[in-house]
């Protein structure tokens, strides 16, 4: 099996989140990861979906959505012509002998402390799963106290726009 990750445009409208979710819950896929936001017109929402599945089924689920009345566009984002990145808060223990290191360390991986506490420091990190996950594993040692991801969110690189053709072809 492999990650894929899908961009959907649909309705901005209750319940569509529920009906696709629904859709790759029959099919029996866990969503890894499930991000959905307005885009630049405000009746379109953007949902970026990360499955681990076989390209075969996964093309059958895209057909599927692709039915459903509210989906406007499906479209797989390929990593070599799209950017992908995820936002993770991290709280991490940081005594005052410790404080300094960790904020050296955020500093190398382009994070940014977003506040401080008395004995804590939370940090603000974007980007891609790699490189999340090396800064945790070097946060890791100091202790993280609570940890928040977002799901990925994904656009393809270059001038074209997925909403603006979505929109000229309907």
């Amino acid at each position: 099996m492999s990650k894929h990750t899908l961009s959907v445009l649909v309705e901005n409208k209750p319940g569509v989140l529920a009906r696709i979710a629904s859709l790759f819950a029959r099919r029996g896929f866990n969503i890894d990861s499930l991000a959905v936001g307005p885009t630049e017109h405000p009746e379109i929402s953007r949902m970026t979906v990360v499955v681990d599945v076989e390209a075969l089924p996964l093309e059958q689920v895209t057909k599927q959505l692709n039915k459903l009345i509210e989906v406007i566009k499906v479209v797989e984002l390929d990593p070599a012509s799209s950017v992908r990145r995820q936002v993770m808060l991290i709280k991490v223990k940081a005594d005052m002998a410790n404080r300094s290191y960790i904020v050296q360390t955020v500093e190398l991986f382009r994070a940014h402390v977003i506040d401080v506490g008395t004995d804590t420091l939370t940090i603000q990190a974007t980007g891609n799963a790699d490189k999340l996950a090396a800064l945790l594993e070097v946060l890791e040692p100091f202790g993280i106290k609570e940890l928040v991801q977002s799901g990925h969110i994904g656009i393809s690189r270059g001038s074209r726009s997925m909403t603006d053709r979505a929109l000229r072809s309907a």
